[in-house]
């Protein structure tokens, strides 16, 4: 079963069960799916990375608002943004650990010789390509900068 498929499921559900906070963030993350494969040049279904980085986009997007609600003491408002990001997040793959992503990390730079903050570009590519869809890019680019200072 395809992520779409499983997405469309679960907000049966919760039409059934009137799970309206499940309902909003998986109509969201439904739109957003059917804005990528409408875009112009896109093709009729979308991989599972592409569905992937949607899922991952929707997250966050969820994330950052609860953080700024709450930096403005507004606990009203962000409980209901964190609550769809943990919907949504039950569609993506289970995350790496730092020590997992940073196992990934040395081994990349070990491979391509990567030597000081100039290959960092170089590094972010490869592990951000390798680690898709399971670890955060700002973890990511956090632990590829220690490595290389």
């Amino acid at each position: 079963m395809s992520l779409q498929q499983e997405i469309m499921a679960a907000l049966k559900e919760a039409m059934k069960s009137k799970d309206q906070t499940a309902l909003t963030a998986l109509r969201a993350v439904k739109s957003a799916i059917l804005l990528a494969q409408t875009e112009s040049g896109a093709k009729e279904e979308l991989t599972e990375e592409q569905e992937l980085k949607i899922l991952q986009k929707q997250v966050k997007q969820r994330k950052d608002s609860a953080a700024v609600y709450l930096e403005q003491g507004r606990e009203d408002l962000a409980a209901p943004e964190l609550a769809e990001a943990e919907v949504i997040s039950q569609f993506l793959p289970e995350a790496l650990t730092e020590e997992e992503i940073e196992k990934v990390v040395v081994m990349t730079i070990e491979n391509i010789g990567a030597e000081g903050m100039k290959d960092m570009g170089k590094v972010m590519g490869i592990v951000s390509q390798e680690l898709a869809g399971k670890a955060d890019g700002k973890t990511i680019s956090n632990i590829v900068r220690a490595k290389l200072s």
